[in-house]
């Protein structure tokens, strides 16, 4: 696996048009995005169709991606999972609740390359979010690491929609202020 620091590189350069760039980034990503996507649809031939697509997105979105926000990593996982996860979501009418698989992938126990991989800035994070009240702490997760919409989290925590993003908004300021992020308002 590349470091971060290349994997930023690739990606500054996939959005150059680079294709040696985008093979490169493909070959170091491919088995960890496809572990991910493969664990949520549970079907090699679904899992192989939704990691050509998020690769799509990620060359279409290199130009996008903010060093700043994210690890590169994260980035791209986060996009095979959305897109694994869309199809979850279409192949039945079950809510993600109802889906282990997809909820499963916040809560394992990291293998050995993976916890090597867990960099300090995913450490300040994850203390930062700890910091938050712990219903907080839950609903900030299932936002933005299990992707779930903001319809979801108002029926989930039985509470009105504007209610919930409120607390997202907030829930996120608190955490860059405890990261110690310039706010742009």
């Amino acid at each position: 696996m590349l470091t971060p620091g290349e994997l930023v590189w690739l990606l500054a350069s996939v959005a150059k048009g680079d294709e040696a760039a985008f093979e490169r980034l493909y070959q170091n990503t491919r088995a960890k995005l496809f572990g991910v996507v493969l664990r949520i649809l549970r079907r090699q031939d679904l899992a192989e169709e939704v990691i050509q697509e998020a690769y799509v997105k990620i060359w279409n979105s290199a130009g996008q991606f903010n060093p700043g926000i994210a690890s590169p990593i994260t980035w791209m996982v986060s996009i095979a999972r959305n897109r694994a996860i869309d199809v979850v979501r279409k192949r039945s009418e079950t809510s993600i609740e109802e889906e282990p698989a997809a909820m499963e992938v916040a809560s394992d126990t990291p293998e050995p390359l993976a916890r090597r991989e867990m960099t300090e800035e995913l450490k300040r994070i994850l203390e930062c979010v700890g910091q938050l009240d712990p219903e907080r702490q839950k609903l900030v997760l299932l936002a933005y690491y299990n992707g779930w919409s903001r319809e979801q989290l108002a029926e989930k925590f039985d509470t009105p929609l504007n209610t919930v993003k409120t607390w997202l908004r907030r829930s996120m300021i608190e955490i860059r202020e405890c990261l110690g992020l310039d706010l742009v308002r």
